[in-house]
């Protein structure tokens, strides 16, 4: 059955009570208008919650709804949400403009599987715009979060789930403003399992952050990313005998911090790395635990341009990292140090650069490697174009080709708005870069 809401200020209708008195698997048709809460609404099984469009049908809180900030992190209150699902599944909204800057956020469900949110805008919240724990199939796509978190530094997030399950985020677009004075995650999560997330455009510093849970089957892929992938892990987490923890492919990333490990059985290929070299203060893969991990990591297939400090650095031991098939550019920007930095009690025989492209410039050529010990590595058969280093390399030759085995084209984004191909990366249709 559908329902239809004629909520006008000036002559109300109590939206939760009809909520509360709807059925399961009702349609609730909510048409442009503002709708004030007071409280959380809570959605039934089954129910779809669909407005006439972002900025059209906008739901918020009554300015007398402040329920501070007070317990979090540690503690959650699914009381500071505009919208509540708790056990509840078949759930979907859409079409909305969800805001509210004196609540944690806009959606706050557990426990509530095969949920789907569509076309919301999600717009100025203290904490994280969706906050969900034990998802099944959740599906978030054509989104937009506009300063969706963060008012408790460094712990919330645009959309932060907890223990989600084969899910999918697409097509999502999460942004700060240039004034606001704190700072979010985009995609912030723990915990997660065969989930996908791809063709979103993050303009955050932190474009996805999941630390220290085992993870398994997340797939990142197709994304335009400001920010860093964060998803260190003690020890680097299980070394998975099938699939993998972490496959990041087919992305235009453009911090030079751009991969923050330690993280076992990942594979990252087929990315543009492109780095501005005046704001080039990261290692592209910094690994800060110290706990021994065994890997893998096979990095292959990529474009890397303007490293900044270098490509690869840990501060504890991290073994079988794979370097093979790449092009590095190191033409801008006056960077002197190594591009690799291993811990000296690496197994070197677990270490392999091969079959790459090293370009560096004659006025400031840079070294393959930061450190004596690693030079112990397996490096062969690359090209090796002002690497200052390069006569203390072995690097014997094979009859494998260098480089990439195919040439970089895809799309990334919202919609693939922006086309990669090669070292250049440009608005789908445009004529420059």
């Amino acid at each position: 059955m559908a329902i239809a809401f004629g909520y006008q200020p000036a002559n109300p209708i109590d939206l939760a009570e009809a909520l509360a008195n709807s059925a399961p698997g009702d349609t609730v048709n909510l048409p442009s208008g503002t709708y004030e809460l007071s409280a959380p609404l809570e959605l039934k099984r089954g129910t779809v919650l669909i407005g006439a469009g972002p900025e059209k049908t906008v739901i918020k809180a009554a300015s007398a709804w402040a329920p501070g900030l007070e317990g979090l992190p540690q503690q959650e209150n699914p009381g500071a949400y505009l919208l509540k699902l708790m056990g509840t599944n078949n759930v979907r909204i859409a079409d909305l403009t969800l805001t509210a800057p004196a609540l944690h956020g806009a959606i706050y469900a557990d426990d509530a599987n095969r949920v789907e949110l569509s076309n919301l805008q999600i717009k100025d919240f203290r904490w994280s715009g969706v906050r969900t724990f034990r998802m099944n199939n959740l599906k978030v796509h054509d989104c937009q979060f506009i300063d969706a978190g963060g008012e408790v530094q460094w712990t919330g997030g645009a959309l932060f789930t907890s223990y989600t399950r084969n899910s999918e985020f697409w097509n999502n677009r999460i942004q700060k403003s240039e004034d606001l004075d704190r700072n979010f995650y985009g995609f912030k999560g723990q915990g997660g399992e065969s989930n996908r997330f791809h063709h979103n455009d993050v303009g955050v510093n932190f474009s996805f952050e999941s630390p220290f849970d085992n993870e398994t089957g997340i797939e990142i892929d197709h994304n335009r990313f400001d920010g860093v992938i964060s998803i260190p892990k003690f020890g680097g987490g299980p070394v998975l005998r099938n699939g993998f923890s972490y496959h990041i492919h087919h992305n235009w990333l453009k911090s030079s911090y751009a991969l923050e490990w330690t993280r076992n059985s990942v594979e990252v290929d087929h990315n543009l790395f492109d780095f501005d070299p005046d704001h080039s203060d990261g290692n592209l893969v910094s690994s800060f635990g110290d706990e021994p991990a065994p890997g893998p990591t096979d990095f292959h297939d990529n474009l890397i341009k303007n490293p900044g400090r270098g490509i690869f650095w840990a501060n504890g031991v991290y073994n079988r990292f794979r370097f093979h098939n790449n092009v590095v550019k190191a033409e801008g920007g006056d960077r002197s140090q190594g591009l690799f930095a291993f811990h000296p009690d690496t197994d070197f025989s677990t270490i392999v650069i091969r079959d790459n492209i090293f370009e560096s410039t004659g006025t400031n050529p840079r070294p393959l490697m930061r450190n004596d010990a690693s030079y112990r590595a397996t490096v062969q058969n690359n090209t090796l174009t002002h690497i200052a280093d390069a006569g203390r390399l072995p690097n014997r030759t094979t009859a494998a080709a260098r480089g990439l085995a195919a040439p970089l084209s895809f799309t990334v984004g919202v919609n693939g708005a922006y086309q990669v191909d090669g070292w250049t990366a440009r608005r789908a249709g445009a004529a420059n870069s």
